[in-house]
């Protein structure tokens, strides 16, 4: 049976076996409920079947308290987003939100989310989503890289080898233009120039115009801006017009779909990812390496060798936050109320030295991702597997 089938069925479990404990949970200590809206179908659905498969493997007691996952699709669309969050706030009385997968879907419920007054741990990369920290955004904090690490990392990179322009080419939504912002500003750091910005939708079935342009402009480098098996269109191209320059995806293709797709034509291109997708090749005194490697373990007995990717960890780390912050928001207030609400923000703000899957995270009141440079490594695609680059 597939994970989806799995997740519906669990869905309605759910909602039927809640029916019949209400009273009994009520009367025992309050359970901690966790809304997820995640995208298990659409064009996102190789990130969201992972981060799917990874809630099945989170905590399900913490302080003493059970907790309860409760997991609903998006079908990668930011309005079903907002839906998903209402319900799970006005119907569940979730204590915290998790998700979504990508960016535009996050940024579609914020408000709803701060209006409630519930935190919300984001799957999605932009640094959008929680910059600045304003009234609404102060209930937001995600687990991923945001775009100024990994565009950091190809700009250090591309100036390291001395090149000395690139192209983009990224999605026309959100996720795209928060990732060419970035690219934009580092590049111009490293005094890299940047000659040609294109954008192409998740939905396209070819960008060959797009591509044609970039092949003009004769960059040294060119940077994709997209995640999930989208992004394969155009690497793909690029080979098949024989483009000799470096390659740089965003880390956003970090799974083994995004591999399979697009086989030999991403031959030798460039992902900065995160540590767990190279764990075994981390030196021993990486401080990532010991929970990478665990994770990974755990991940891949579950569902087969060489299936981890970057999302699951992402993912794997909301459960670590939760490990974290819920036994000081415990002591003030019980789950299932506003307080306890403002006291798990309040106790997510203070994590401090957690090692995760992904990095060190030291959240602070104007930082709610809280990753630095420990938490990015540079691969490169080589016969099919990723390539930690010394």
């Amino acid at each position: 049976m597939s994970f989806v089938h799995r997740a519906n069925l669990y869905q309605c479990a759910v909602v039927a076996l809640s029916a019949c404990l209400w009273l009994a949970a009520d009367a025992a200590q309050a359970q901690i409920r966790v809304g997820v809206t995640i995208s298990l179908t659409g064009p996102q659905a190789s990130l969201g079947i992972p981060e799917g498969q990874t809630v099945e493997l989170l905590p399900r007691s913490i302080g003493g308290h059970a907790v309860e996952y409760i997991v609903l699709d998006d079908g990668s669309d930011p309005t079903r987003a907002v839906t998903n969050v209402r319900r799970l706030i006005t119907e569940r009385n979730v204590d915290l939100i998790m998700g979504s997968t990508t960016t535009p879907n996050t940024l579609a419920f914020i408000d709803a989310a701060a209006e409630a007054k519930t935190p919300v741990i984001s799957l999605a990369s932009s640094a959008r989503l929680i910059e600045p920290v304003d009234a609404n955004k102060r209930w937001i904090f995600k687990t991923p890289h945001s775009d100024s690490h990994i565009a950091s990392s190809i700009a250090e990179h591309m100036s390291r080898d001395g090149l000395k322009s690139v192209a983009f080419i990224g999605f026309n939504n959100a996720l795209g233009e928060a990732f060419w912002e970035e690219v934009n500003r580092y590049s111009a750091k490293h005094g890299i120039e940047v000659v040609a910005n294109e954008r192409f939708s998740p939905t396209d079935v070819s960008v060959t115009g797009q591509i044609l342009k970039i092949l003009s402009a004769r960059p040294d480098a060119v940077v994709i801006g997209a995640s999930g098996t989208p992004a394969v269109m155009p690497g793909k191209t690029l080979a098949e017009r024989r483009y000799k320059g470096r390659v740089y995806f965003n880390h956003g293709v970090s799974n083994n779909d995004f591999l399979r797709l697009c086989g030999k034509d991403c031959e030798g291109m460039y992902v900065p990812t995160g540590p767990v997708m190279v764990a075994a090749q981390l030196p021993d005194d990486n401080p990532v390496k010991s929970e990478a490697l665990k994770f990974k373990q755990l991940y891949e007995d579950r569902n087969g060798a060489g299936t981890v990717s970057l999302f699951a960890a992402y993912t794997w780390d909301v459960g670590l936050l939760l490990n974290a912050a819920v036994p000081a928001a415990l002591k003030q207030a019980n789950p299932g109320t506003e307080a306890f609400r403002a006291a798990l923000r309040d106790a997510l703000e203070n994590v401090r030295d957690l090692t995760t899957a992904t990095g060190v995270v030291n959240m602070t009141p104007k930082d709610h991702v809280g990753l630095d440079h420990r938490s990015r490594v540079m691969v490169q695609i080589r016969n099919g597997t990723w390539h930690l680059v010394p």
